[in-house]
Formats: C-alpha cells, sequence, structure tokens
C-alpha cells in the first residue's frame, strides 16, 4: 500500500486482560472507533503501546486484528524499537511478509549511538525492507538526534518518507520544510505542540490522546488544514489538559484512564507498569472528568472534510 503521510496517525495501545493476556476485542473496538472519526494510518507496538513488554508475536497477532478492521482502507504501520541491528532487521523482514504496510523506527534502544552508529542502524534496517519507513525523531526521550546532515544521508533511500518530529523545537517544523520540501513529511509527535506544528506546516500528527479522542483528533487537523484556527483553536483548548497527559512518564496508565471514559479501551497494562493509585490516580482521574464533563459537541459534518 502507497501510504499517504497526511492526517492523523493514532500510536494506538495495546489492550490486555487483567491477566496481562492480549485482549483483542477490545483492541478492535478502539481500531473500529479511530476508523469511523476518519483517522488516516494506524501505529501498533509504539511506545504508548507498550513495546517494551510485548512480544514480536505479539505485535504480529495485533497487526493482524487491526488490518481485519481497516479492510485496507488506511495503512497499518508496526513500530521497530530494537537494541541490536540484527534483531531489527529480521523483525522488519519478518513484519513484511506479515503485511505490515510501513514502519515507524527508532534508534538503537539503550545503547546511546553517536551519529555515525545512529545513522548505520537506520540505514541498514531501512534497506532491509522495500516498506516505506517513518524515522522516530526523540532525543529528548531516546537522547538520540537524528539530525538533518543524517535525513541527507537517509533520504538517499526512496522509502524514508516521513519523520515524527519529537524534539520539541517547532522551529525544526520549519528548518525540515525548508530542506526537504515535500520529499521528507513531517507529522508532529507531541501532542501539546501539534496544532501549532500544524499551523506551521507539519503534514500529520502521530497523536497519543486521539487513542481515546479520535473525533476531536481528526477534527483539530481537519480544521487547521481548512484554515478554520478559530473551531480548530476552540477543541485544542479544551483538549490541552488531556494533551498534556501524553507527556508524562506514565503516558500508558493516563491514557488508558481516558480510554476507559470513553469507553473504547480498559485500564490494564503489563507489568512493570502498574495501575495509577492514591494521589496520582485522582489528579489525574479528575482532569480527565473535568474535559468529559465540557467535552465540546462537534459538527462532524463540518468536521470531516
Amino acid at each position: 500500500m502507497k501510504i499517504v503521510w497526511k492526517g492523523v496517525f493514532p500510536a494506538v495501545t495495546t489492550k490486555f486482560h487483567q491477566d496481562g493476556s492480549l485482549d483483542l476485542e477490545m483492541f478492535k473496538v478502539n481500531i473500529q472507533a479511530q476508523k469511523d472519526a476518519g483517522v488516516h494510518g494506524i501505529i501498533i507496538g509504539g511506545t504508548l503501546g507498550e513495546a517494551s513488554t510485548i512480544t514480536n508475536e505479539e505485535k504480529l497477532t495485533l497487526l493482524e486484528a487491526a488490518k481485519q478492521i481497516t479492510q485496507g482502507s488506511i495503512p497499518v504501520l508496526l513500530n521497530i524499537a530494537e537494541s541490536t541491528t540484527h534483531a531489527a532487521i529480521n523483525f522488519a523482514k519478518q513484519a513484511t511478509e506479515a503485511g505490515a504496510d510501513g514502519f515507524m523506527l527508532l534508534p538503537p534502544m539503550r545503547y546511546t549511538s553517536d551519529d555515525r552508529e545512529t545513522l548505520h542502524f537506520l540505514n541498514s534496517v531501512v534497506k532491509s525492507s522495500p516498506l516505506p519507513f517513518l524515522i522516530y525523531n526523540n532525543p529528548v526521550d531516546y537522547k538520540i538526534e537524528v539530525t538533518i546532515e543524517m535525513f541527507e544521508e537517509l533520504l538517499k533511500n526512496e522509502n524514508v518518507q516521513a519523520v515524527k518530529e519529537s524534539t520539541r523545537d517547532l522551529a525544526n517544523v520549519t528548518r525540515l520544510k525548508n530542506k526537504f520540501g515535500d520529499r521528507l513529511a513531517v507529522l508532529c509527535g507531541v501532542d501539546t505542540l501539534a496544532m501549532e506544528s500544524l499551523v506551521m506546516g507539519a503534514d500529520g500528527w502521530v497523536a497519543g490522546l486521539v487513542c481515546a479522542y479520535p473525533y476531536e483528533t481528526v477534527a483539530i487537523y481537519e480544521w487547521v488544514k481548512a484554515g478554520d484556527i478559530q473551531s480548530a483553536r476552540d477543541v485544542y483548548r479544551w483538549f490541552m489538559p488531556l494533551l498534556e497527559l501524553d507527556i508524562n512518564t506514565k503516558l500508558v496508565q493516563n491514557i488508558k484512564l481516558a480510554e476507559v471514559a470513553t469507553g473504547i479501551g480498559t485500564a490494564h497494562v503489563r507489568e512493570p507498569r502498574l495501575p495509577l493509585v492514591g494521589e496520582e490516580l485522582n489528579r489525574v482521574q479528575s482532569i480527565i472528568d473535568e474535559a468529559m464533563k465540557n467535552r465540546p459537541v462537534l459538527n462532524l459534518e463540518k468536521t470531516l472534510v
């Protein structure tokens, strides 16, 4: 499938039963909700998908479940986040054969590679599959930056097509567009900078709170691209306390609680993560409760242009 790197790409959560096993039925409920809201792609097994605690076999099971719902209407991508080049290449090949439509690719995990090592890792994985790649650039959390100079080399590979821009530097959207134009699609990867990034020319949004609020997320994207900044801003201002739950070490627990509130998820996480308790739980739940009380009613015919 040719991927059009525009729009909202949810980095979906992985649904579990209380015993830690995959909850495929609730996973499908959420994917259906994303599809119904008009998202433009699905990303499985990212940080929000608890990549560090699910096996490659489980990722492929989730891929199959998601494709049963999407039926080729939107691309389904798998995240590659491995500690070794060998493991990353093997998974890319395995997922390609299993029917993935593309990949989101992180630099090496655990080891903080230098520029030469990072570029070698990314190039090696990209060359192992013909599928399109979205490079995840998040030096804040992963301590490795994919620089513009590195992208110049990576873009010699035709299947490197997009970047998930999570440097937290809003000016980087403009730098990337000035340098690469339409050759490199820029997708904002930070929920609290999403509208600002879209206004500055980002092509899309790899979103987190979309897992619980798909219609609101798509509405913001569609309104910005249609030039209706006021409508987008009104929803974005309501959304901001929720979006801030994404830029937190407990983002998985936070967003899963929001999914419970909207009826398209459960709060179960896989250890070593544990459910929120006490004051922390009360704080997050109060943010969600307040948002639900004031949730905007969207004119969907106007929204989904």
